[in-house]
């Protein structure tokens, strides 16, 4: 597959946590990759809110000059959670038909650290992509060591035969948020193989 083949990344979909007790290092992380997703043009995607790495990342972006969609839950939206100076903001009644539309509008999905949420929308695109649902990058951008657990699961389940070798392909763990970018930016979607071949 040649440059031409490429298709342009045009929006970056982050998951990350609500959380605002979380230390300075991940709010770091989030304003950075806010900042970087900005400055080279992308459109940021996220869950909508003003809270944590969420709110982070949306300032960060918005504030660097960049663009901002939100896709918030209703009761989420009603309770003043939302971040207001969204260039865009979907309100949905599901946790399903958010994932969704994030996935649907979105060139390329992040994930930095975070809980349940993060973690369940970061193992289902990666899934996803699996099935032949997606062929767009992921990547994990593993902040102080955050996810190393999570990849050494990963590994076990590959060692034990639940994960195929070749799978592991399916995702990128990026150290920092310009390898994390760089990864995105010169990202050529490689033919995943059938899961049941």
């Amino acid at each position: 597959m040649n440059s031409r083949d490429r298709k342009t990344v045009e929006s970056i979909c982050v998951y990350c946590s609500s959380s605002t007790r979380v230390s300075e290092l991940y709010k770091e992380t989030a304003g950075d990759l806010g900042r970087h997703i900005a400055e080279n043009g992308y459109t940021l995607v996220y869950g909508g809110g003003n809270l944590g790495l969420m709110g982070d990342v949306a300032r960060s972006a918005k504030s660097t000059g960049g663009r901002v969609t939100g896709i918030i839950i209703k009761k989420f939206y009603e309770r003043r959670l939302a971040f207001k100076d969204a260039d865009r903001t979907i309100v949905v009644e599901t946790m399903d038909s958010r994932k969704r539309i994030m996935r649907d509008i979105s060139d390329a999905f992040v994930a930095i650290p975070g809980g349940f949420g993060t973690v369940d929308e970061l193992l289902e695109v990666i899934s996803l992509k699996q099935l032949h649902f997606h062929n767009k990058p992921v990547v994990i951008v593993n902040t102080n060591n955050f996810f190393d657990e999570l990849i050494k699961w990963i590994e076990k389940a590959v060692t034990e035969d639940f994960i195929k070798q070749k799978y592991k392909n399916l995702y990128h763990v990026a150290d920092s948020v310009s390898d994390c970018i760089e990864y995105i930016m010169h990202y050529l979607p490689e033919e995943v193989p059938e899961k049941w071949s």
